[in-house]
C-alpha cells in the first residue's frame, strides 16, 4: 500500500538535539511511519533536497482564542513554522462567558492584548457559554494548524462572580465553583489553568483585570483543582514591576509549585524600566532553586526585544496630542500631504514638547500607548531590516541635523509601511541570549495573536534560526530546532509530538537553513469589519506539514486544513 505523502533527499533535523542525516520520510495517515531510503510509492512526492526537514514548531504562549473564530489559517504563526500553538494564556480567553458579558469580555481582550472589539464582535459566532463548549466549538472550526488551550482565571472569576470579580476576595461557593469549572476544563481538555499578576494588565477603564483581585489562597485552590487529577499545567503572566513586589511574587509561586506538583511556567524577562528591577538571572536562580526542591517550573522567553511598534497606518508616540489627532483623522494620503508641508511639519515638531516627560513607570501591555511619554529617542529604532542592527531615531537624527520627530515623519513619508520599534523589555540582545541558554527555558513567548498592532511576536522562530543560528552562531540548527520542537512538546506533555519518529503525528516544516528568515512587518486591514493589524511573513520554508497535509507551501496557504484540537494528558489519554 502506498504512501500519503513522501518527502525525498532532505537533510533531517529531528528535534532531538542529535546530528542531522540524509533520509527520506513517509507519511500515511497524518502519521510518519517511515524514514530511510524509500521507494514506495507515493500520492504526493516533494523533493527536499538541499533542505532541512524538521518537526513542526510548537508555540505554546499566544493568544488566538478570539482570532481562530475568523482565521483558519493560524496567521502569523503559520507562515514561521508553527504547527501547533498553546492560547489562553495569561487568564485571558473567550471561555467561560455568559452571553450578557461578551462585549465586556471582548473589551477586556482589546484592553490588555490589543485583539480590536470590532473585530471580535464581527468575526466570532459566539455560541457557547462554557469552556467545554467553547473547547468543541474550536474542534469543528476548519484549523490549518494545531490548537491546545488553557482556561483563563480572569475569563472564570468574571463568569462565577460577576463584577464583583473585579473588586472582591472570592467567596467559599464562588471558589468551589470555579475549582469545578477548572477540573471540568481539564477532564474537557484544557492544557491547565492560566492566571496573571502582570501589573500592565489592566481593564477598559484601567483597573486591574480579575485575576489581579484574586488571593494567593484563591489561586492555590484552583491549582490545587488540577493536582487532584495530577493533570494540568499552571501558566501566569508574572508580576515584572521589579524590586520586592516581584520577588514577593517568585516565592509564593515556587510555594505554588512545591505545593501542588504541577508544572508552572511564567515569563522570564530583563529590563531596563521601573524601579529597581531585578536581573534576569535572579528569575532564572528561582528555576533552579524550585527544581531542586522538587518542583516543575519553567521561564518561557522571546528571541529578541519584546516593542511597542508605532507606524502611520497604525499608532505614532504623537497621536494624543491636539494637533496630531486632528491630523491622524484624516485618509492616509491626506496625512501624507500635510507632513510634506514644512510649515504643518514645523507645528508638529514643536507640540511633541507638550507630552509628558519620561518616568520609571513601567510601560508594558497598553500602556504604551494609551498613556504616552515622551519617546526616548536613543530607544526608538524605525525597522529598516530584521537583524536587531537597525540606528535608533536619536542617532538618524543627529546624523541629518533634524529634530526627531522630523526623522519620524520623513521615514513614514519614505515609506507609509514603515515600522517604529520601542523596546520595552528585554532591550538587550545579550540577555535574552543569557535567558535563551538557560536550561529551564524555553523558546516560545510570541504572543502570537496579541497586540495585533502594537507588537509582532509572531516571528520568534525565524528569528531564532536567522538571527541567533545563522547570523550569530550562538546556537547550531539542531540545539535551535530542539529547542523549538522537542523541548517545548517535552513541557506541555504533547506525546506524539515535537521529534522526527515514526509513529509520531507528521507535523513537519521543510526550510531552506541559509535563507530562513522573517519579513519586514506590514500594516494590513484585513480582521472583521477592515480593522488594521500587524502581519509578517517569512521567506525560506518550503512546506508546513501538519498532520500529513500540506497546509502552507512556499508561503502561500494550500486550502488544507487539516489541523487539530491538542488535549492535555488526562483527556487525551
Amino acid at each position: 500500500m502506498g504512501l500519503d505523502l513522501l518527502i525525498k533527499n532532505g537533510t533531517v533535523v529531528d528535534g532531538s538535539g542529535m546530528p542531522r542525516y540524509r533520509a527520506d520520510v513517509g507519511i500515511s495517515g497524518g502519521r510518519i511511519v517511515e524514514i530511510g531510503r524509500i521507494r514506495a510509492p507515493a500520492g504526493r512526492t516533494i523533493d527536499a533536497d538541499g533542505l532541512i526537514v524538521a518537526p513542526g514548531f510548537i508555540d505554546g504562549h499566544t493568544h488566538m482564542d478570539a482570532q481562530i473564530a475568523w482565521d483558519a489559517l493560524g496567521s502569523c504563526s503559520c507562515w514561521h513554522g508553527v504547527t501547533s500553538v498553546v492560547m489562553g494564556n495569561c487568564g485571558f480567553g473567550l471561555a467561560p462567558c455568559k452571553a450578557d458579558d461578551r462585549e465586556w469580555f471582548a473589551r477586556c481582550l482589546t484592553a490588555v492584548e490589543d485583539i480590536p472589539t470590532e473585530a471580535m464582535m464581527a468575526g466570532i459566532d459566539w455560541s457557547w457559554e462554557t469552556f467545554p463548549e467553547y473547547l468543541a466549538a474550536v474542534e469543528r472550526l476548519p484549523k490549518a494548524i494545531n490548537y491546545g488551550m488553557y482556561i483563563g482565571h480572569s475569563a472564570l472569576r468574571m463568569y462565577v462572580m460577576g463584577r464583583r470579580g473585579l473588586e472582591e476576595r472570592a467567596n467559599e461557593d464562588d471558589l468551589r465553583r470555579m475549582a469545578q469549572a477548572v477540573e471540568g476544563a481539564v477532564r474537557a481538555g484544557a492544557m491547565g489553568f492560566s492566571s496573571s499578576r502582570a501589573t500592565t494588565h489592566i481593564t477598559p477603564d484601567g483597573s486591574p483585570v480579575a485575576s489581579r483581585i484574586a488571593d494567593w489562597e484563591e489561586i492555590d485552590r484552583l491549582v490545587g483543582a488540577m493536582a487532584a487529577l495530577d493533570a494540568g499545567i499552571f501558566q501566569v503572566g508574572p508580576d515584572i514591576s521589579g524590586g520586592e513586589a516581584q520577588r514577593v511574587f517568585l516565592d509564593r509561586l515556587r510555594r505554588v509549585a512545591l505545593d501542588s506538583g504541577r508544572p508552572i511556567m511564567f515569563g522570564v524577562l530583563s529590563t531596563r524600566q521601573g524601579v529597581d528591577p531585578n536581573a534576569w538571572d535572579y528569575q532564572t536562580r528561582y528555576l533552579d532553586e524550585t527544581a531542586a526542591a522538587g518542583g516543575r517550573m519553567f521561564g518561557q522567553a522571546t528571541t529578541r526585544s519584546i516593542n511597542a511598534v508605532f507606524s502611520l497606518k497604525s499608532y505614532l508616540p504623537f497621536d494624543g496630542l491636539p494637533g496630531w489627532q486632528a491630523l491622524r483623522g484624516l485618509p492616509l494620503a491626506e496625512q501624507k500631504a500635510r507632513l510634506s508641508d514644512p510649515e504643518v511639519r514645523r507645528r508638529l515638531v514643536a507640540e511633541e514638547t507638550q507630552m509628558k516627560p519620561r518616568d520609571s513607570v513601567l510601560q508594558g501591555g497598553g500602556a504604551a500607548t494609551t498613556d504616552p511619554r515622551q519617546p526616548d529617542y536613543n530607544n526608538l529604532y524605525p525597522m529598516l531590516g530584521v537583524d536587531w542592527d537597525d540606528p535608533s531615531v536619536a542617532a538618524l537624527a543627529k546624523q541629518s541635523g533634524k529634530h526627531p520627530v522630523e526623522t519620524i515623519i520623513d521615514l513614514c513619508l519614505e515609506d507609509d509601511n514603515r515600522v517604529f520599534v520601542q523596546p520595552i523589555v528585554n532591550e538587550s540582545p545579550a540577555d535574552v541570549l543569557g535567558i535563551l541558554k538557560h536550561p529551564r527555558t524555553l523558546a516560545t513567548f510570541s504572543d502570537s495573536g496579541a497586540h495585533v498592532c502594537q507588537e509582532m511576536g509572531s516571528s520568534l522562530q525565524t528569528h531564532l534560526l536567522s538571527y541567533w543560528v545563522r547570523n550569530k552562531q550562538q546556537f547550531t540548527l539542531e540545539e535551535a530546532v530542539r529547542m523549538l520542537t522537542f523541548d517545548n512538546a517535552s513541557a506541555w506533555e504533547l506525546p506524539d509530538r515535537g521529534l522526527l519518529r515514526t509513529g509520531y503525528a507528521a507535523d513537519l516544516v521543510v526550510f531552506d537553513e541559509e535563507r530562513i528568515k522573517p519579513r519586514l512587518p506590514t500594516i494590513e486591514q484585513d480582521l472583521p469589519g477592515g480593522a488594521r493589524r500587524l502581519v509578517q511573513k517569512a521567506d525560506g520554508i518550503a512546506a508546513t506539514i501538519v498532520n500529513g497535509a500540506v497546509a502552507i507551501e512556499n508561503g502561500h496557504a494550500t486550502g488544507n486544513f487539516s489541523g487539530q484540537v491538542l488535549k492535555g494528558r488526562l483527556a487525551a489519554s
